[in-house]
């Protein structure tokens, strides 16, 4: 699973890069600890144009009673985002991408858990693949979302048996293609990144703590 990660380089960086030709009101400060049920940077596709925009972590389905099943819906499983309910229409409809410097697993040793912060070699701002909705509840409407998850690779398999799928550029361009609905194509898309281009080390258990904030997190032991 995927259940804490990172984003501290700056909004236009993070704009620039994703190619994000519209911006709402986003929190331009570094995040080093986010948890699920706080607002994220995403990028979404509307009429073929991409726009940085902040969604809720923690998908609440159009259809839910009570918004706290979000926190039950961080992830996503890739295997079988196509047969459940909850996902498959979302998979032809509202697709984004997530925006992150590294994000974070816990391994267990012994009767320790230890955890690690995990990043692209290059150390450059990456996309998990995500999946949206909106919930209404009156006049108030919840936009959310949920981070898929795939198989861990090498380099994530002596950490954890799951990982984010994380999304080359390429793969970007097909996840933000609206008029790619096929679900070949799409989960074609849903693998585990190549851990030659990536690096994971032990830190400190001080990221365990969701309230916990600051640059020292990413500190290695």
């Amino acid at each position: 699973m995927c259940g804490r990660y990172n984003l501290f380089s700056e909004m236009q960086a993070i704009a620039e890069r994703f190619q994000a030709i519209e911006q709402e009101e986003l929190l331009d400060e570094p995040r080093y600890n986010i948890a699920p049920g706080q607002n994220i940077t995403v990028v979404i596709s509307e009429e073929n144009k991409r726009k940085l925009t902040a969604l809720r972590w923690g998908l609440i389905p159009n259809w839910a009673k009570d918004p706290k099943i979000g926190y039950k819906m961080i992830n996503a499983r890739a295997e079988t985002i196509d047969v459940k309910p909850t996902f498959k229409g979302l998979l032809k409809r509202k697709r984004c991408l997530i925006t992150a410097d590294g994000f974070y697993e816990w391994k267990k040793e012994n009767k320790q858990k230890q955890p690690y912060h995990i990043h692209l070699s290059n150390k450059e701002p990456f996309a998990f693949a995500g999946l949206y909705d909106e919930w209404e509840n009156g006049a108030e409407i919840i936009r959310t979302c949920t981070i898929i998850t795939t198989e861990a690779n090498e380099l994530m398999a002596e950490i954890h048996d799951r990982m984010p799928v994380i999304l080359t550029r390429e793969n970007e361009k097909v996840w933000l293609d609206g008029e790619i609905t096929e679900t070949a194509e799409l989960k074609r898309v849903l693998v585990s990144y190549e851990a030659a281009f990536m690096n994971a080390y032990p830190i400190s258990s001080f990221v365990n703590n969701a309230r916990n904030e600051g640059k020292e997190i990413l500190n290695s032991l």
